[in-house]
């Protein structure tokens, strides 16, 4: 069938892709260009400068893949690793699992470390794989940052803490996709080899670019690794680098002006203060979901998530109901429950270019929803307590000061 528009905007509250500002939008709005002008170079080049700014890195060498984030994590193994290479890889909802199975089919020995879905990341179990890895037979640690299937941002301070008390060589790997542009994240000062994300998350961009960036270590890995790769390989992009064209094949005109007007308005905003708007609407929706009396998925309160809140239902309630009738009676998108995790939880998206109005509407659809469900929710109990943190907390918009 085909499905009407329904009045209004509709209100888009998933963890990704996230709602497009009206600048990105105006700005990816024109005709082709031909890449091979002076023009695209020049673009190109200020936004692989930019682009470091905000993984914090001054080392790194970013790669922009018209890709998915699935494409960027491809980019990332097969650049740095060789067939059975050990991994340490560890897995604690839906999307660190499909990156292990990726791992598994481009066949590198995978140890997978496995936590309950709710639970971060087992990082003592790490610590004692390295201890006992005197040979230094483990080639890298692959880990989600932010897994938005459950709500919990991992420790990457202390992973790198791990390592450097066993002087262990490994190459950190890490899933950065719902992380980059949402929540702090220090590549060099943390150590981290190579990073991923896409455009579609915090950036608040189309979907269709994987952002990589690479440590002086990775690339020098680079150089040994022996797993087939092609479209991805980095070296075809350095060749262009060195040269000053860039691109080794043709880019998305359009998302590179996309791009650079989103990196415009994180910049304007300061990336300092666009990592506390993401704190300060993720405690909101917290708070918003205590006084309704319903739980967190995320089971550890220091590794809530400030991109996703993935919301625990009573038993008697299907979550995937939840998400389709917000879609269909409200025209606000949920996210849904994954896997071990379907029907279970439903998950606020609280990340990429919004501010605390839209998210308070989004707390009151839900209320409504919930009552729809069945739920014996007091209407306004989310969307007062998130209120009464917000109205203490918004800063002054800095422009207008």
């Amino acid at each position: 069938m085909d499905y009407v528009y329904g009045p209004g905007r509709s209100h888009l509250f998933v963890p990704g892709p996230s709602n497009i500002p009206e600048q990105v939008i105006r700005a990816m709005n024109r005709n082709n260009e031909n890449h091979r002008t002076p023009a695209i170079p020049a673009l190109t080049k200020a936004l692989l400068d930019d682009v470091k700014k905000i993984f914090k890195t001054t080392s790194g060498i970013p790669f922009l893949i018209p890709s998915t984030g699935t494409g960027a994590w491809e980019s990332a193994l097969t650049n740095t690793l060789s067939p059975g290479d050990q991994i340490v890889s560890f897995l604690m909802g839906q999307f660190s699992l499909l990156w292990i199975e990726q791992q598994k089919k481009l066949n590198f020995k995978v140890d997978v470390v496995e936590s309950e879905w709710g639970q971060d990341a087992d990082l003592d179990a790490l610590e004692s794989k390295l201890a006992s890895d005197k040979s230094h037979t483990i080639k890298a640690i692959c880990i989600v940052h932010n897994e938005t299937a459950t709500g919990v941002t991992n420790d990457l301070p202390k992973l790198r803490k791990i390592l450097d008390y066993y002087k262990h060589p490994a190459l950190v790997i890490v899933d950065a996709v719902s992380s980059i542009g949402a929540l702090d994240f220090r590549m060099d000062e943390w150590g981290i080899d190579v990073a991923v994300t896409s455009s579609q998350k915090a950036l608040s961009l189309p979907t269709g670019m994987g952002i990589v960036c690479a440590s002086p270590k990775a690339i020098e890995a680079s150089k040994h690794a022996t797993s087939l790769r092609s479209y991805f390989d980095w070296n075809g992009y350095l060749k262009c680098y060195n040269l000053g064209t860039y691109w080794p094949y043709t880019p998305s005109i359009q998302l590179l002006y996309g791009l650079r007007a989103t990196l415009d308005l994180i910049f304007e905003e300061g990336l300092e203060n666009v990592i506390s708007r993401h704190k300060r609407l993720a405690k909101a929706t917290r708070l918003a979901v205590e006084a309704w009396g319903l739980k967190n998925c995320c089971q550890n309160k220091e590794s809530y998530s400030d991109s996703v809140t993935a919301v625990v239902v009573p038993t008697n309630i299907d979550s995937g109901e939840i998400v389709n009738r917000a879609w269909k009676k409200y025209n606000l998108s949920l996210g849904v429950g994954l896997n071990k995790v379907a029907g279970k939880v439903f998950r606020i998206g609280h990340l990429g270019n919004i501010n605390e109005l839209q998210l308070l509407g989004c707390l009151a659809g839900v209320e409504m929803v919930l009552r729809d469900v069945g739920y014996p929710i007091k209407f306004g109990s989310g969307v007062a307590a998130a209120s009464a943190y917000l109205h203490n907390t918004i800063p002054l918009i800095p422009s207008r000061i």
